[in-house]
């Protein structure tokens, strides 16, 4: 369960090119333990190539949790018209439970809200019950929106009204 505690070591940045490899490791390991649950191309989809980061960065902006210099979670982002899609967020196993999630959630909001996106929107699988319950106490809502599958693994919809 995500909290407060231990976040004094740790710090939000956007990510530089020079990340990528990092955020690509961090994707893998954070997702490794849940790969048989995917499709083998969701796996792949959902835990991209260091190359496929670097070409994200040009798409919108990126973010890194470090802890002692290392990168130990990332989130990214897209436009969407009014909503920002927000992709990729990951929390090494090792870090979890010290709030790096909503840190990194309250970066992406921040954001959001002070480049006129009026809501976020994610797509998450329903096996990742912690990511889940991080959205909700978020205040991310389910609803009914596409898209419903990745590559053949199961998806639902969030939503975060900003606005």
């Amino acid at each position: 369960m995500e909290d407060d505690r231990d976040q004094s070591d740790i710090h939000i940045r956007l990510a530089i090119p020079e990340d990528a490899i990092a955020i690509a490791s961090v994707l893998h390991e954070s997702f490794v333990e849940f790969e048989a649950l995917y499709t083998p191309a969701a796996f792949t989809a959902t835990t991209p190539s260091s190359e496929i980061i670097l070409r994200r960065l040009d798409e919108g902006p990126i973010w890194v949790a470090t802890s002692d210099g290392i990168v130990v979670g990332t989130v990214s982002v897209v436009g969407k018209s009014e909503g920002l899609y927000v992709r990729s967020m990951a929390v090494l196993p090792t870090s979890r439970g010290k709030g790096i999630a909503n840190m990194l959630l309250e970066a992406v909001e921040n954001w959001a809200a002070g480049n006129g996106y009026r809501y976020l929107i994610l797509s998450t699988t329903p096996f990742l019950l912690g990511a889940i319950r991080t959205y909700e106490r978020f205040g991310f809502q389910r609803n009914d929106s596409d898209p419903h599958d990745l590559d053949g693994t199961p998806l639902f919809t969030m939503t975060k009204v900003l606005i």
